[in-house]
């Protein structure tokens, strides 16, 4: 049986995949983070459900290690832990960007590269980061400097897994969704058309048949995820 890591596992995203997997018969291993009240209501003896702070460098290391030992190998892995902040230039310190490194950047480089070593090893393997339209484009990142900036660094650290991993069969790929429909953005944004909007449950759907045979010799994708808008 396959084994599929997806870090967020609470979040709207994060369950989607999470559900997805799971009804594809992987075992899936979820993170959520300490003190986390965000519901979960899934009882399948698949899922295993583990508290990690991943912007902790040993902690991240050691869960990676602990579903290794578990389950001898790591097929996949679902990095969607971030955030996001407003912010100008002007209006942007070093501070503002770092709490955004820390979130974006950091939750994902602690996973991404234990989980990358591993896949190495085993000469396999699909690892799937969130980027952004801020992060892909910088035009796109204004009034928004420390979450572009950061999310940015996503692209370039799969631009450098892969090519690590010429003649592996280990691909890091980056998901940009635009705006994903969910309850939240629903409650913030109330005079938006929400047809327009990505459902989270089309990304899971997504990232499953990139992780399919039929997908295999696909390279390097930035998979652009932007329904109608």
């Amino acid at each position: 049986m396959k084994t599929i890591i997806i870090t967020g596992a609470s979040g709207n995203l994060g369950q989607a995949v999470v559900n997805k997997f799971l009804s594809a018969g992987y075992n899936v291993v979820g993170t959520v983070i300490p003190d986390d009240h965000a519901p979960m209501e899934i009882s399948d003896p698949k899922f295993e459900k583990v508290v990690v702070d991943l912007s902790n460098e040993e902690a991240a290391g050691k869960f990676i290690d602990s579903v290794i030992s578990k389950h001898g190998s790591i097929d996949a892995a679902v990095l969607t832990v971030g955030g996001f902040a407003m912010g100008k230039v002007v209006d942007t310190k070093t501070s503002d960007i770092l709490k955004q490194y820390k979130l974006n950047f950091e939750t994902a480089y602690n996973t991404a590269r234990p989980v990358f070593a591993q896949m190495m090893k085993q000469n396999a393997g699909r690892i799937f980061m969130i980027g952004s339209r801020p992060g892909s484009d910088m035009r796109h990142s204004k009034g928004m400097v420390a979450y572009g900036l950061t999310k940015s660094l996503i692209f370039r650290l799969a631009e450098l897994m892969n090519d690590e991993a010429k003649n592996h069969n280990v691909v890091a790929s980056v998901i940009v969704p635009s705006t994903i429909d969910t309850p939240q953005n629903r409650k913030s944004m109330p005079d938006a058309d929400f047809s327009k909007w990505v459902k989270a449950e089309a990304i899971a759907e997504v990232i499953s048949f990139y992780c399919s045979e039929e997908a295999s010799i696909l390279r390097e994708p930035v998979i652009k995820v932007y329904g109608n808008s």
